[in-house]
């Protein structure tokens, strides 16, 4: 059994990074809901618990809270910004709201040594975000470090481990944090055992339990949850695993033939259903953006069910979900605004016969890429770009068409292949071509033309949150776009994208 510290979550922007941080030393942690029940909190397992920010006050009506006996588990725990202004509140001691809303670098100093500060600086740069502050302290508790304008940025219980920061100890722009962080591990007693190698023991033998002598069917399209997810599944229960792939013609070019030749390298029992001309026939016609996304999501579904139906009866189905994914659902604060519908054509409705396996539903993206090198799958397969689910459908602007596929294949092909010639590719989070359905005028030769335009994308980005472009190098741009006018029959010019997210997406549709 794995230990773990739990973090409860108040809301913060920067919940999930705080787990990140912690699985950085190879300790699990997972995430839960503010008002998980004190019994999901007491099992052996559990060695310390964190509670995050949050954009609350103490003192609102509603405010999310959590019970006293939190703090009576003999667990270690650390409470970050509103988690120490709610350790302050629950505890006897007063919380009052800022003259001043803080947000941004400032500088702390430790004012009395304690286990937490074990190693750190005594002066360092820290990141606020508060509007409240902790004008007196809770029975028991004494003063550990201040700010110029915060008089109790940091306090401990000497005698019951119990921590509180007002600053973010898990953002980067915390000179210490992660050493703070470290030192909160080890007053947890944590072994420090948690690698992609124990990962993978532990999981095949869930998987094996659960599903027994009974067959698993997946959905595989060639991007990397969903290779992860085949091929640890495979390795658990072996030729009882049938993954389907469904071409809907709208991959990248020669796509299609590098997922069958993935497959077959791991020996995964596969069929490939050839549907370009199904998908095709129900785009034709439609331009708008969400309109495609739900005819490529039901077809998709239409054409996975028939094929199941085929190779059947399966028991249960295999789904690459991951653990962002698997918190949203179950969030306590509901789940964040829908930008766009159906990113991931692999998310199959509930109506399905089927018992899920999610084999990555604990793991972050780049855990999951982690973990496909420890099943030695190929690095140039865990580290392609995102790729959209309805594929080149939302990278061609209104109708799409085979003539406008084939054009933006061949166009995005020439991108890529440049950027990893150059180096740039790893640069950058994700590179693509998009066709764009207006004609400009152009001079071939002699001739005059009236052809497409390609538009190139390149952005940075730490999780596609935010995003801004890359300054990819003038020449670099000039010889792609030379290639791409002389290459790409139907194209007489290429522009490139200087938007950044916000405002645009990084995707045009």
């Amino acid at each position: 059994m794995h230990q773990k510290i739990v973090i409860l979550d108040f809301g913060s922007q920067y919940t999930q990074l705080i787990a990140r941080r912690v699985r950085e030393e190879k300790v699990f942690s997972e995430i839960l809901p503010f008002d998980t029940p004190l019994s999901n909190l007491t099992g052996p397992e559990v060695i310390g618990i964190i509670l995050s920010g949050g954009p609350s006050s103490v003192s609102d009506p509603g405010a999310p809270t959590a019970p006293r006996e939190v703090f009576e588990l003999g667990r270690p725990v650390l409470g970050l910004c509103y988690g120490l202004q709610l350790l302050a509140h629950l505890l006897g001691g007063k919380v009052v709201r800022s003259q001043n809303r803080e947000y941004g670098p400032a500088e702390f100093q430790v004012e009395k040594a304690n286990p937490l500060f074990k190693g750190v600086k005594r002066r360092s740069k820290v990141w606020m975000s508060h509007g409240d502050t902790v004008k007196k302290l809770p029975p028991g508790f004494v003063l550990t470090g201040s700010t110029r304008t915060v008089k109790v940025a940091s306090f401990f219980h000497p005698g019951k481990k119990l921590f509180g920061l007002q600053f973010h100890p898990e953002v980067m722009h915390t000179e210490e944090g992660q050493k703070i962080l470290q030192n909160f591990i080890s007053i947890c007693g944590a072994r420090r055992d948690w690698t992609m190698a124990s990962f993978i023991k532990t999981e095949t033998e869930k998987i094996r339990r659960k599903v027994g002598k009974a067959k698993v069917l997946c959905a595989v399209s060639g991007g990397v949850d969903s290779t992860v997810a085949a091929v640890l599944v495979h390795r658990a229960i072996g030729g009882r695993l049938h993954s389907v792939f469904v071409d809907h013609g709208l991959l990248r070019e020669n796509e299609a033939k590098e997922v069958e030749k993935l497959l077959s390298r791991f020996k995964i029992s596969f069929s490939t259903v050839a549907a370009k001309n199904l998908f095709l026939d129900k785009l034709k016609g439609i331009t708008e953006p969400e309109e495609k996304r739900r005819i490529i999501g039901h077809t998709f579904i239409e054409v996975f069910e028939e094929e199941a139906k085929k190779k059947g009866p399966f028991e249960f189905l295999a789904q690459g979900t991951l653990y962002p994914d698997w918190i949203e659902s179950r969030s306590a604060k509901g789940p964040s605004a829908t930008i766009k519908t159906h990113h991931n054509v692999g998310g199959l409705p509930d109506k399905l016969p089927f018992k899920l396996v999610e084999p990555l539903k604990e793991l972050f993206k780049d855990e999951v890429r982690r973990l496909g090198l420890a099943l030695k799958i190929p690095r140039q397969n865990l580290f392609r770009h995102p790729f959209p689910g309805p594929g080149l459908a939302v990278r061609i602007i209104g109708e799409v068409t085979a003539e406008r596929v084939a054009r933006l294949q061949k166009a995005d092909s020439i991108f890529i292949d440049e950027m990893k010639r150059w180096k740039l590719y790893d640069e950058s989070w994700q590179a693509f071509a998009v066709f764009l359905p207006v004609s400009t005028v152009g001079v071939m030769g002699d001739s005059r033309t009236y052809e497409n335009v390609i538009a190139l994308r390149a952005v940075t980005s730490a999780d596609g949150m935010t995003a801004d472009w890359s300054r990819l190098p003038n020449d670099f741009l000039a010889h792609v776009s030379n290639r791409i006018v002389n290459e790409v029959k139907g194209i007489n010019r290429v522009v490139y994208d200087v938007s950044s997210k916000p405002p645009a997406t990084i995707e045009w549709e």
